[in-house]
């Protein structure tokens, strides 16, 4: 989410209490001092909620956990640790029926961070550990426009790409709002074709996700909540705590999961392809609404979440992913928290006594 949504969330609430106003002006004519005189009650009370709300609402986008937690009086982190995907009962027919998991993740990024494509590259293969290949097959991929391509990234980006195999160029101009999500989540089935290894006859992965470069995610965790998703028909993510907790009307583009069917919708939709362009998260909410589809939504809030700080507190212990890591340092206090660098850093040759 931008902040041009939440500006837009601020304006949209502002107008109900305009037209409640329009209405009781057509009833009974105003007289000069119910505009000049004081204001009554209602009408402070309804300035001050408005007034918080926007105060609150970016607080919200930089913190989702702490600031739910005041306003609920709740133990967020406590009420995460039993939290449980929002799957509706068909989930029982299509959870996991024994075949292998697969999962795409696309990291979406451009060619010139290319210290951030290792550091993520690193992240993630050290998670690729003998039980997490047991339970499901993770392939993380970097979803890159082929445009503009600048010969000093160029290079990188072509080293990378037969270094590791993990690069994925799209056609398309390197953009945050502009279809950039469209285009990789459409063009996905004919770069892939049959390849790939879906439980399902025909698919090339189960799930389909895309994630921010700034969001590290943990495979594991990852992995454990998608084995009991539906596999048909299903949306993944993290919804707004004060929308409907059970059906999102979509999913912070931190990071969102799609089932194979619904990558398949995207790239065969017309509507789809007329409404590409827009805020990603809001504008893929949209698409799934109009076209009825994303029947099962699974809502992980609390579990992927901004980064807030260092210390011990600000991290869940059933965290999924960690958001707003634009800095290196950030990148290393969540790494350090969630021990992917306890190795003994003394220089090589010293014994460890």
């Amino acid at each position: 989410m931008t902040h041009s949504s939440t500006i837009y969330v601020c304006a949209h609430v502002w107008r109900a209490p305009l037209q409640t106003t329009q209405v009781r002006a057509m009833s009974s004519p105003p007289s000069c001092s119910s505009y000049l005189g004081r204001p009554t009650y209602c009408a402070v009370a309804l300035v001050l909620l408005l007034t918080l709300l926007c105060i609150t609402f970016p607080a919200y986008l930089r913190n989702p956990v702490s600031v739910a937690s005041c306003f609920t009086g709740a133990d967020v982190r406590a009420a995460a640790a039993a939290a449980q995907p929002a799957a509706s009962a068909s989930a029982a027919l299509v959870a996991d029926d024994g075949g292998q998991l697969s999962i795409l993740v696309g990291v979406h990024t451009m060619p010139k961070k290319h210290s951030r494509r290792h550091l993520i590259r690193m992240a993630y293969a050290l998670q690729q550990t003998a039980a997490l290949r047991g339970a499901a097959r993770v392939d993380v991929r970097f979803a890159l426009c082929a445009r503009p391509m600048p010969p000093e990234h160029a290079a990188f980006v072509a080293l990378e790409r037969r270094a590791y195999g993990d690069v994925l160029l799209f056609n398309c101009t390197e953009n945050a709002e502009d279809g950039k999500t469209y285009t990789y989540f459409a063009d996905l089935p004919a770069m892939l074709g049959g390849a790939g290894g879906g439980s399902g006859e025909g698919r090339p992965y189960d799930y389909v996700m895309k994630v921010d470069d700034d969001t590290y995610l943990r495979l594991d965790a990852l992995v454990e909540t998608l084995r009991r998703a539906p596999r048909e028909d299903m949306y993944y993510g993290v919804g707004l705590p004060f929308m409907d907790r059970e059906s999102p009307p979509f999913m912070l583009g931190m990071g969102y999961v799609l089932s194979w069917d619904l990558v398949r919708w995207i790239a065969d939709s017309d509507m789809v392809r007329r409404k590409a362009k827009g805020v990603e998260d809001v504008t893929m909410g949209n698409w799934l609404n109009e076209g009825g589809k994303a029947k099962n939504r699974v809502n992980i809030f609390p579990r992927m979440y901004d980064y807030k700080g260092a210390q011990a507190k600000d991290f869940l212990e059933d965290t999924i992913g960690v958001h707003q890591l634009k800095e290196d340092i950030r990148w290393a206090h969540t790494l350090a928290h969630f021990n992917a660098t306890s190795d003994d850093l003394r220089p090589s040759g010293e014994g460890s006594s």
